[in-house]
């Protein structure tokens, strides 16, 4: 029986993040093109109205109580929840923290312990352990941090191989994009690959991303490393290159005080990377994905301004996706992640398709919505996992995030 492979790690080009007022500071150029085109000084789409705050009106709302923790599952949020998912329930897990009042927060939870692989939600953990790396490297010097962050240049190598999603570059003189998928050559700093890892979810610059954390966590205060210094890492026997990606990646994560058999990226995101430098399995819960979500608004994921960092890549700039892409979330800021992996035989049945997996159909969404931007009346966290098969996974994810908002409106116990 042929089977056919059909995996999606977000569209690309479409989920650019970061605030548009960050250009200079943070070297990443496309910025200054989307910032353009939304004043409609270029061709270009405008941002909806939740996706204007700049980058210091971005806050961490729970920054002011440090002793926060999950509370009790609410037992009638929780059914509402339930009753939103239809009669596939099962097959979701999803996880909703509301602090539209923080003195009387809720959270509702169903299958909140099923595991499933992260697929692109996983670069969030790549984020957070390379922001830890840094913090480790300079603990109480936010601008060397950003200087690393701005002047580091990365060069694409075969790590990045091979991968389909396009990344937008920014033709200043021109003042115009182009999108295509990265190449062996194409040179940007270290803010660039993040924020493309990130935004636009390529895959070649998360397996970027991922040897820098490597080559800083080995090299420490010697980073960054020419070329052929490199190679005393890389060619060091197998099992030492996967104990050094394994101490750089997951181990941060555990650090943060979160459990790693709930909620860990333990691998390279191209075939490429994985050719070089083996891993282990990744995973992810959506309590433990909350709990991420919740030290960071905290600003205890790392430190403040890590935590802060981390929520500003995530801030959606551009036409949104998926959960993302609820018309009822327009005027709100959305902080937003999310990932697909599907699988077709076309056999049984040949009408199967983008995100209508019929052997698998794995779509994930990690969401924070403040609504309205800016002076927000309703602020909650999400985090959701599925798993329902031939169903066009965007677009449940997608409704539920309309029908979940209504219920946050109104506050319904």
């Amino acid at each position: 029986m042929a089977l056919t492979a059909l995996i999606g790690l977000l569209l690309p080009t479409t989920l650019p993040a970061y605030p548009l007022d960050a250009a200079e500071e943070t070297g990443i150029e496309r910025l200054e093109g989307y910032r353009l085109a939304n004043q409609g000084e270029i061709a270009g789409n405008r941002v909806p109205p939740g996706a204007l705050l700049d980058s210091e009106q971005i806050r961490l709302r729970l920054a002011d109580r440090p002793g926060f923790e999950l509370p009790d599952t609410d037992a009638a949020l929780t059914r509402r929840v339930i009753g939103l998912l239809g009669p596939e329930a099962s097959r979701y897990s999803v996880s909703v923290l509301d602090i539209s009042d923080p003195d009387r927060p809720r959270y509702a939870e169903h299958n909140g312990l099923t595991r499933r692989t992260p697929g692109s939600v996983g670069k969030v953990m790549l984020a957070t352990a390379l922001l830890q790396a840094i913090a480790d490297r300079y603990p109480d010097d936010i601008e060397a941090r950003q200087r690393l962050l701005r002047d580091t240049q990365v060069t694409a190598d075969e790590f990045i191989q091979w991968d389909s999603h396009t990344v937008p570059f920014w033709d200043g003189e021109n003042r115009r994009f182009k999108r295509r998928p990265l190449r062996v050559g194409d040179t940007a700093n270290l803010w660039s690959y993040l924020d493309w890892a990130m935004s636009a979810s390529s895959n070649a610059a998360a397996s970027a991303v991922m040897k820098q954390l490597m080559l800083l966590h080995h090299f420490d205060e010697d980073y960054p490393v020419a070329p052929e210094r490199e190679a005393e890492l890389f060619d060091r026997p197998p099992a030492e290159r996967r104990d050094i990606l394994l101490e750089a990646l997951v181990e941060p994560i555990a650090r943060n005080g979160l459990d790693t058999e709930q909620l860990r990226q333990g691998a390279f995101f191209t075939s490429g990377g994985k050719a070089r430098v083996s891993g282990t399995n990744s995973l992810g819960t959506t309590r433990e994905l909350m709990r991420l979500l919740v030290k960071m608004e905290k600003g205890e994921l790392v430190d403040e301004w890590s935590s802060r960092e981390l929520k500003r890549l995530l801030y959606m700039t551009q036409r949104r996706i998926r959960y993302a892409s609820s018309p009822a979330l327009s005027d709100a800021a959305v902080f937003f992640k999310s990932g697909s992996l599907y699988k077709c035989d076309r056999e049984a049945n040949p009408d199967c398709g983008k995100y209508r997996g019929n052997v698998y159909n794995y779509m994930h969404s990690v969401a924070i919505v403040e609504h309205p931007a800016g002076h927000p009346e309703q602020v909650y966290l999400v985090t959701m996992t599925s798993n329902v098969l031939n169903k066009n996974s965007a677009v449940a994810h997608q409704s539920f995030a309309t029908r979940l908002h209504r219920v946050m409106e109104a506050r319904e116990d």
